[in-house]
């Protein structure tokens, strides 16, 4: 069973991280590429936010006892074979994790045009995943 005191924590530090990156997101594209601490702030925010999604999703498969994922992003999948998380969120959720090892592991690897993009393009995807696994909690 989900411990939910557990996932409402979660759940309320990704709100918090997802806010922080909105009010990044209100920057100009040009004034956020010029200035490196906005920069390294939403890279900082994306990993602690896409973590949290990633720790609930490794609660919600412990708890309900399901497969084990293979990788971090197959924790998503998991998620979706069960009717957790919709299946239109399974691409973007994949594409989250590997966003937070590129940023972790790759960093020096990361475009910034590309961290520019999510901001303003993706930051609904966590919204839509926290409605999803907090209506299955």
């Amino acid at each position: 069973m989900v411990d939910q005191p557990k996932l409402d924590s979660i759940l309320s530090n990704l709100k918090s991280y997802v806010e922080s990156l909105r009010r990044l997101a209100l920057v100009s594209r040009e004034e956020f590429l010029a200035d490196p601490d906005k920069i390294a702030s939403a890279k900082y925010h994306f990993v602690v936010a896409i973590e949290c999604c990633i720790d609930i999703a490794n609660h919600i498969i412990a708890s309900e006892k399901l497969r084990i994922p293979r990788d971090t992003a197959d924790g998503f999948t998991v998620l979706v074979e069960h009717g957790i998380c919709p299946a239109e969120l399974e691409t973007s959720l994949k594409a989250m994790a590997r966003f937070r090892n590129r940023l972790v592991h790759l960093y020096w690897q990361v475009d910034d045009q590309l961290v520019a993009t999510y901001l303003r393009e993706c930051l609904n995807d966590f919204d839509r995943f926290a409605s999803a696994v907090g209506a299955a909690g």
